[in-house]
């Protein structure tokens, strides 16, 4: 079984909230990355998700603290809609 690993950047035009987390993030451009496994004995090649994580701070912030956070990928792109629409 193979796995692989997905980078990329999203946007934050306003400061969001997620529930793993204990206070709001600042608006800013995050790394999103997304693991998954490749499914095993289907004719074609499919993964299944197994982890979404946050790298924390946003991308040029000033902290030199850096952590990964494991988020919802459900969460995560409802956040990203409700800044979309504000």
């Amino acid at each position: 079984m193979s796995a692989r690993s997905t980078e990329t950047t999203i946007t934050f035009l306003h400061p969001f909230s997620l529930s793993v987390l204990d206070k709001p993030l600042p608006a800013g451009r995050y790394l999103v990355i997304t693991e998954e496994d490749e499914i095993a004995g289907v004719s074609f090649q499919a993964f299944h998700r197994t982890a979404t994580l946050l790298h924390l701070p946003a991308i040029g912030g000033s902290s030199s603290m850096q952590q990964l956070v494991t988020v919802n990928p459900d969460e995560l792109e409802a956040a990203q809609h409700a800044d979309r629409q504000a």
